[in-house]
C-alpha cells in the first residue's frame, strides 16, 4: 500500500505526487493453500523483462550499474523545511511533524541483485523485494505497523536515531530530546489503538528500548491491546494508516504540514506492506525502502521534527538513515 492511500484512508491530505507513478496504490498477491494432490501445479508467471522477484542472499542475474543520486530538494532547502516545523510547533499548530526527503539515480542492467541486497541488511524484521510489471521495491524494514496475532493487536514505533556505537547509545538512552519525540510518537499509537471497536485496555511494553538497525541504534515502543470483539480489517486500517511515526501529531495536522513542505511524494514509502492470513496479520511501516522502475531507482528518509530539532543535525540523520541502503546497492 502506498502512502497516497494511506493518507486518503486516514482522511488527510494528499501530499506531492509521487516519482514511481508505475507502482500501484494498492498490491496484493494471493495464495490459496490447497493440498497439492487436489489441484495440479500451474507452472510460475513469467517475471517483467529486467526485474525479477529476489530471494534474499541470492547473488546476481545480471549487470548493473548505478549512476549518480539526486536529490529532490537540497540540504538548505531539507534544513528550511526542519524550520517551518518549528515555526509551525510555535504557533500550536502541531506538536510534530515527520520530513521526509527523496532521492534518485539513473540505472542500467537488472536491479534484482542489488534490491536483494537491500533487503538482506541486518536488523530487517520486514526484509524483502517485490515485483509487478515494470517495477520494483525492496524493503529492510526493521519497524511494525501493526501486527495482529494470539488475540492481541500491537504496534512497535520507531523515533530517535543514533550510530551504532557504545558512545551513540549512551547519547540515545540520555538524550530528553529523543525521549520527548519518542514518546509523543507512542502516544498517538496508543490513541489510534483505543479508537478500535473491540480491544480492551491499551498497553505500553518496553517503552524506549534501544535496538540496532544496520549500522544505527534506535528506540522502538510495544504498545497492544487485547482484542475482545468484533475487529475488522478496514476499521484497523482506517485507525492505523499513516503509521504515526512517520506522520507526526496530531495526525492529520500533521499531515498538511508534509503537503505543504515535501517537494516530492512518499509513493510506497512510509506506508505498509506485509502478509494477511486467515487468523494473524502483520504489516510493516516501509521505511528504509527502495523502489526501481524502468530507469531510476528511489529511496526515502527522514525523522521526526520538534520544537528543539537542530535543522543541520536532522539532514544529517536523514543522511544516515539513507546511506546503508546507498551501500547496499552499490555492493559495497
Amino acid at each position: 500500500m502506498s502512502a497516497d492511500a494511506a493518507c486518503v484512508i486516514a482522511g488527510g491530505v494528499v501530499a506531492a505526487p509521487t516519482p514511481v507513478p508505475s507502482i500501484p496504490d494498492v498490491y496484493a498477491v494471493v495464495h490459496d493453500h490447497v493440498a497439492p494432490d487436489e489441484f495440479p501445479v500451474s507452472p510460475a508467471p513469467t517475471p517483467p523483462a529486467g526485474i525479477r522477484a529476489a530471494s534474499v542472499g541470492e547473488q546476481s542475474w545480471g549487470e548493473w550499474s548505478l549512476g549518480a543520486w539526486t536529490p529532490s530538494w537540497s540540504p538548505a532547502r531539507h534544513a528550511a523545511a526542519v524550520q517551518a516545523v518549528r515555526e509551525a510547533i510555535g504557533r500550536g499548530d502541531v506538536y510534530q511533524v515527520n520530513v521526509v526527503g527523496h532521492t534518485s539515480a539513473p540505472y542500467e542492467g537488472d536491479p534484482t541483485a542489488a534490491l536483494g541486497r537491500v533487503a538482506a541488511l541486518p536488523g530487517a524484521r520486514y526484509g524483502g523485494v517485490l515485483a509487478g510489471a515494470g517495477w520494483a521495491l525492496a524493503t529492510a524494514s526493521p519497524e511494525t505497523l501493526v501486527e495482529v496475532r494470539d488475540g492481541r493487536v500491537l504496534t512497535r514505533p520507531i523515533k530517535g536515531t543514533r550510530p551504532a556505537t557504545a558512545e551513540g547509545r549512551r547519547e540515545l538512552l540520555a538524550s530528553a530530546k529523543e525521549r520527548a519525540e519518542h514518546v509523543m510518537i507512542v502516544d498517538l499509537s496508543r490513541n489510534d489503538l483505543s479508537r478500535l471497536p473491540g480491544v480492551g485496555p491499551v498497553e505500553v511494553e518496553g517503552l524506549f528500548a534501544v535496538r540496532r538497525w544496520s549500522g544505527l541504534w534506535q528506540a522502538e515502543s510495544v504498545v497492544s491491546a487485547p482484542i475482545v470483539g468484533d475487529l475488522d480489517l478496514a476499521t484497523l486500517l482506517r485507525a492505523l494508516l499513516p503509521g504515526g511515526s512517520v506522520t507526526g501529531a496530531p495526525k492529520i495536522a500533521a499531515l498538511a504540514r508534509i503537503a505543504e513542505l515535501e517537494p516530492v511524494g512518499r509513493g510506497v514509502s512510509m506506508a505498509a506492506v506485509g502478509w494477511v492470513g486467515p487468523d494473524h496479520l502483520d504489516l510493516g511501516l516501509t521505511i528504509r525502502t527502495v523502489a526501481v522502475d524502468g530507469s531510476r531507482v528511489h529511496g526515502w528518509a527522514g525523522g521526526g521534527i520538534v520544537w528543539d530539532s537542530d535543522p543541520r543535525a536532522e539532514v544529517a540523520e536523514a543522511a544516515a538513515k539513507l546511506a546503508p541502503i546507498k551501500a547496499a546497492l552499490a555492493g559495497h
